[in-house]
């Protein structure tokens, strides 16, 4: 009868030491600015730049890499824009490579500066030195000492913000920006020619240019691709909306994605206004992206004052999100199924200082539309005195 030493890898042999130097390794490297592991599974997530948009994620509390996301948007607002800018804005902060595809170089100048910190929060917290005055039992005060002492640590300079503030009525500074804006070419005017000199189509030279950047990038840069009104007339020439044209332009797009997995996100917006989500094209473009949002903005009620600075009532809805699919990874539905909050009707409100936030809609309380009169017999009730 043979026995076997606990503790052992049964897989391996008798004297061989088992390879782990290198995966010991591998967790000791420190992620990319702006890449934090997802809280569900590990896979590597970065920030869209709005908050609330990555807590709807599937729970990955971000955008996991080698995934695309289609913002689908009604009417002739401009939000899914917004939300392009705030990820183009992040990736510059972060230090990522920002590829434009459908703009000029000068779309950078629109981009949002970077908030201030809220200094009022701070200002309401009692001083340090007012609480130190504040004795308490001698058992207890230990305690308190002790909790005080990790707030810092939160705080700390070493560790990286994974999604800033930024400010729409500010514009982002170059001496902030760690990364580059690449603007890919054939973008502009120039795409209303029928054919490109070189004989290529145009979605096919942006394909081949994003390939030749991301083969000559270090495997630690991270890439984000911005497609911002994809297949609008006045960017893209009229034969681009041909399915032939368009679909491979996705499938393409995909295939980088999935190849470089740990490096790329990208993100598209779409006008369902010209491109509505009853056509065959929109439903196959839609297969091809691994999430879809769509932006419905509200009607405005006509005779009303636009919201001042100093009240900011940004908890008034603008418009509904619906969500269509989410990035899902794992057999247990990647945390979409758990928490059920991408099932609710949910609403967007934009603020200058707050960004794009997305919570549950709800109706606002009803008001009084007229006062109801008091009849007689009340107001002489109210009158007598005893």
């Amino acid at each position: 009868m043979s026995f076997i030493k606990r503790n052992t890898v049964l897989s391996s042999r008798p004297g061989r030491a088992v390879p782990q130097a290198k995966q010991q390794d591998a967790e000791k490297q420190p992620p990319p600015p702006g890449v934090r592991p997802s809280p569900l599974d590990g896979r590597p997530t970065t920030s869209t730049g709005t908050a609330s948009l990555d807590q709807l994620l599937a729970g990955h509390s971000g955008l996991p890499l080698g995934t695309c996301l289609l913002v689908e948007e009604q009417g002739t607002t401009d939000f899914s824009g917004i939300l392009l800018r705030y990820y183009a804005a992040e990736g510059l902060v972060q230090g990522h490579q920002v590829h434009l595809v459908g703009y000029p170089p000068q779309w950078r100048r629109n981009l949002p500066g970077l908030a201030e910190p809220d200094r009022k929060s701070k200002s309401s917290q009692p001083p340090a030195a007012q609480e130190e005055k504040m004795k308490i039992a001698w058992r207890y005060e230990a305690l308190g000492n002790s909790s005080a002492s990790p707030s810092p640590a939160r705080g700390d300079a070493n560790q990286s913000t994974f999604c800033h503030s930024f400010d729409l009525a500010k514009r982002l500074e170059p001496a902030v920006c760690k990364g580059s804006l690449h603007a890919t070419p054939s973008t502009g005017p120039p795409m209303f020619d029928s054919r490109p000199q070189s004989g290529v189509s145009h979605l096919k030279a942006i394909i081949k240019h994003l390939q030749t950047k991301l083969e000559t990038s270090p495997p630690t840069d991270i890439h984000r691709v911005v497609i911002p009104s994809l297949l609008l007339p006045e960017l893209y020439a009229p034969q681009c909306s041909h399915p032939s044209e368009v679909l491979q332009f996705l499938h393409a797009l995909r295939a980088l994605l999935r190849r470089y997995s740990t490096q790329l996100t990208a993100i598209i917006t779409l006008q369902t206004s010209l491109f509505p989500r009853s056509s065959g094209l929109v439903r196959w473009m839609e297969l091809l992206c691994d999430g879809v949002l769509e932006l419905i903005p509200l009607p405005a009620t006509p005779g009303a004052a636009p919201p001042s600075s100093s009240s900011e009532k940004t908890d008034q809805a603008q418009g509904l999100l619906k969500v269509h699919t989410l990035p899902i990874y794992h057999e247990k539905g990647g945390g979409g199924a758990e928490t059920s909050s991408f099932r609710e009707t949910l609403s967007f409100s934009l603020s200058a200082s707050k960004g794009l936030n997305i919570k549950p809609y709800s109706l606002p309380p009803m008001e009084e539309e007229e006062k109801k009169e008091k009849s007689p017999a009340s107001t002489v009730k109210d009158g007598i005195d005893f």
